[in-house]
């Protein structure tokens, strides 16, 4: 009985400290994902102030149809997606292709530099990004009309009224923003790749660029499936800040803007509709899971190992 309690106590005592760093994030997971769980059934109720969360009337599916009852709703999800599509493909191929280059600086000075630099971005509200953006955007005094067209002799364009140009727009913000940090990734994954790798395959006469696509690309093959499916398991949602705030919520843009999340926001602010909120953002949970689950049951049976479980 005494050896017993020795060792659960030298079990502790190891895993004790390791609990106490993990306790903020375990906490903010309960606080912020497992505790709002309990709000599902909103989505099925016609909410109402007055009576309270559980004092208001059932809905049953009423509050999903506000998704689909209107013409946006195939403009919203086409958006939606297809954005998502957009981001997943070409921050994974400019990522890695940062996280290569910056491997190859070494770890000097420069390379720090580059790292923070290239990390700031992220580190920036929308809400000051969107004013950047305006800064090089707007009609009247944006340095794009005003320096750059300007010098070409072209005409000034009414960008914030232009729905064809921000789809590219939209798109370079992104990953303006996100590539510093996804690149900071992948180069923690090149940075764990056996070196004498790289020195056999020199020996055997690999160049430069054959030593990316022969020894870099493959051992990285691990973390892109990982980045990428946590990547899939967001497709029905949309980063409010990036459709909301960089477009000044100019109506002109709505075709090219418009993402479940912006529209709920204005259904929500319009219409003070709490039950259809609950509902999308249910409807939204829901998809993205199933399309994980998908996803990760076809990498498993391409390659088992890759999984993510």
């Amino acid at each position: 009985m005494e050896k017993k309690k020795t060792k659960v106590n030298v079990k502790y005592a190891k895993s004790g400290p390791l609990l106490l760093i993990a306790a903020p994030g375990i906490l903010y997971l309960l606080i912020n994902n497992y505790i709002p769980m309990f709000g599902i059934f909103l989505a099925f109720k016609n909410f109402s102030y007055k009576k309270g969360i559980f004092g208001s009337d059932w809905a049953g599916f009423d509050n999903f149809q506000f998704l689909f009852r209107t013409k946006d709703a195939m403009i919203m999800t086409r958006n939606t997606i297809l954005y998502n599509l957009a981001f997943i493909v070409l921050g994974t191929i400019f990522s890695i292709f940062i996280a290569i280059l910056l491997n190859a600086l070494g770890d000097s000075l420069r390379t720090k530099f580059y790292q923070s630099a290239m990390l700031l971005p992220n580190l920036m509200s929308w809400v000051v990004i969107a004013y950047m953006v305006y800064a090089f955007l707007n009609a009247d005094s944006g340095f794009i009309n005003n320096t750059v067209i300007k010098a070409f002799g072209g005409k000034s364009v009414a960008w914030y009224m232009e729905s064809k140009y921000w789809p590219f727009i939209l798109t370079f913000v992104y990953l303006w923003k996100n590539m510093g940090y996804q690149s900071i990734i992948y180069l923690a994954s090149i940075a764990g790749i056996d070196k004498s790798i790289y020195e056999a395959a020199s020996l055997d006469g690999a160049t430069k660029v054959q030593q990316i696509f022969r020894v870099t690309l493959p051992m990285l093959k691990p973390t892109v499936i990982i980045m990428t499916l946590m990547a899939v398991g967001r497709i029905f949602f949309s980063d409010f800040g990036l459709f909301y705030q960089v477009p000044m919520n100019s109506g002109a843009l709505y075709s090219v803007t418009q993402t479940i999340d912006t529209y709920v926001y204005r259904g929500l602010m319009e219409l003070n509709d709490v039950g259809m909120s609950a509902a999308a953002g249910l409807f939204q949970s829901v998809l993205g899971f199933i399309v994980v689950v998908s996803a990760n049951a076809l990498v498993r049976k391409v390659d088992s190992d890759n999984a993510l479980f």
